[in-house]
C-alpha cells in the first residue's frame, strides 16, 4: 500500500510538473512570430510603413498648396476580413500613432470615444460652471476619413502552409467622396510544423 501511495505521490508531482509554464518579458517592438499568424509587430509596421506611403502622396501637397493649413484626418472602419481573429482596433490605434507622429496632419477623434467625448459636453451643460464649460459645435471637422480591411489567404498542404495577408486602405475626402489614395501592404509568412 505504501509503494501504491509512493508512485502516485511521485506521478502526481511529475504531471503538475510538466503543467507548469515559464514566461519571461520580451520587447514588444520585437515580438517573435511563433506561429505565423498577425501580430503586434505586423500591425505597428504595416501602419507605420502605410501612413508614411500615404502623405508622400501628390494629395497631401495638393491640399496643403490650395488650402495653405494641414489636413485633418479621422480614421474610421478597418474590417478584418481575414481567416482568423484580429482585433481591428488595435490596427486603428497604430494607424491613429503614425498620423500623429509624422505631425503633417491633424487627427480628430472617431467612433466610440467621440461619442463618449460628447456625451461628457452634455453633461457639462447643466453640471459645469460656466468658467470651464464646453459648448456644442466647436469640434475639429475631419477634411479625409482613412478606411479599408484586413485580408487573408492561406494555402496549406500537409504540415506547410503560407499565410499571405494583404491589407487595403483609402483615404477619402469627406467633401466630395473623392477617393484621392490607395494603398494596399502585403505580408507573406511560410510555417512548417
Amino acid at each position: 500500500m505504501k509503494s501504491i501511495f509512493t508512485i502516485f505521490t511521485l506521478a502526481l508531482f511529475l504531471g503538475l510538473a510538466s503543467c507548469s509554464h515559464k514566461v519571461s518579458r520580451i520587447d514588444p517592438a520585437e515580438t517573435p512570430d511563433i506561429n505565423g499568424s498577425w501580430n503586434n509587430t505586423d500591425s505597428r509596421l504595416t501602419a507605420e510603413e502605410m501612413i508614411n506611403q500615404s502623405l508622400t502622396d501628390k494629395w497631401l501637397s495638393d491640399y496643403v498648396q490650395t488650402k495653405g493649413k494641414k489636413p485633418v484626418v479621422i480614421v474610421g472602419m478597418i474590417t478584418n476580413k481575414s481567416h482568423e481573429h484580429i482585433e481591428a482596433e488595435t490596427f486603428m490605434k497604430d494607424l491613429e500613432k503614425s498620423f500623429i507622429t509624422t505631425t503633417k496632419v491633424g487627427l480628430v477623434q472617431s467612433g466610440k470615444k467621440r461619442e463618449e467625448m460628447r456625451a461628457e459636453k452634455a453633461d457639462q451643460q447643466t453640471n459645469a460652471t460656466a468658467s470651464t464649460l464646453k459648448k456644442f459645435g466647436m469640434e475639429k471637422g475631419a477634411d479625409y476619413i482613412l478606411q479599408g480591411s484586413i485580408n487573408s489567404i492561406v494555402d496549406a498542404f500537409k504540415r506547410k502552409k503560407t499565410v499571405t495577408y494583404q491589407i487595403n486602405l483609402e483615404l477619402t475626402d469627406i467633401q466630395t467622396n473623392e477617393v484621392v489614395w490607395i494603398g494596399d501592404k502585403k505580408i507573406a509568412k511560410y510555417v512548417k510544423n
